[in-house]
């Protein structure tokens, strides 16, 4: 190689690291920090798509990423709403409850019960739920009063209550009735006077008591059959059930 060729080819070496030197790097822009509140905006959005594993996959990224600890409730509670909207409320109850045990003192805590015990209600209508259905709410209910005295559903929960309770009465009336009928006294009996007990208010306490006079009369105790046939009479003394147990009982066997 000649003197003037090596010259040409170490110029062009140093050229060449000249201009990867001063060339700059290319430039990595740092992750953007996470937003829980983004984030929440973003699952309620999916949930609204009927997106619902990929919302509770956001939702649980808040739950996981935020350290504020000021979003992690609410992506708790919107996970619990979405399962209520996607039609599965026995999930949705296991995880209102979690809220409840995990944030007892948020003020969102009276929500997730006041849902528990709605969930619930919202099954008495089924024929295959209806009294297990009513018992639970019916608990629930009771449970989110003592809990939050101050509830902001004070009102309607009392209407709810009082629904639970004529649900339930009204299937211990027709188990009571069913016995009855079938001759089982003493089964339909245990049945009539624990309703009386249970619920003192029932709307149907007319024929629950002609019930137990009749059940009184075909076990042969006519002297207690006569104390709730008397009971009958002073709180009932017009209605036509009262004057057919009059009738009844005192006709022998």
């Amino acid at each position: 190689m000649t003197e003037r060729n090596l010259k040409i080819l170490i110029l062009s070496l140093l050229a060449l690291i000249f201009f990867s030197c001063s060339s700059k790097p290319p430039v990595v822009k740092p992750p953007e920090p996470f937003d829980p509140e983004k984030a929440l905006a973003k699952a309620g959005e999916q949930i609204e798509k009927k997106e619902y594993v990929e919302a509770r996959a956001t939702l649980l990224e808040v739950k996981n990423r935020d350290m504020s600890k000021k979003y992690a409730p609410l992506a708790q509670l919107k996970t619990a709403d979405s399962y209520i909207q996607e039609g599965e409320p026995e999930l949705a109850v296991i995880e209102y409850q979690r809220f409840i045990e995990t944030y007892p003192d948020h003020k969102y805590a009276v929500y997730a019960q006041y849902q528990i015990a709605m969930t619930y209600f919202n099954q008495i209508e089924s024929p295959d739920k209806g009294y297990g259905a009513a018992a639970r709410a019916l608990h629930e209910f009771e449970k989110l009063k003592r809990m939050f005295p101050r509830n902001p559903y004070r009102d309607v929960i009392n209407l709810r209550i009082e629904k639970c309770k004529n649900v339930i009465a009204d299937y211990e009336f027709f188990v009571g009735e069913f016995y009855y009928k079938k001759g089982s006294y003493t089964a339909a009996l245990a049945r009539f006077e624990g309703l009386l007990k249970k619920f003192p208010e029932y709307k149907r306490e007319p024929e629950v008591l002609y019930h137990i006079v009749m059940v009184y009369k075909n076990l042969g105790q006519e002297e207690k059959g006569q104390e709730y046939l008397q009971r009958l009479i002073d709180k009932y003394p017009d209605n036509k059930i009262t004057l057919r147990a009059q009738r009844e009982f005192s006709v022998k066997k």
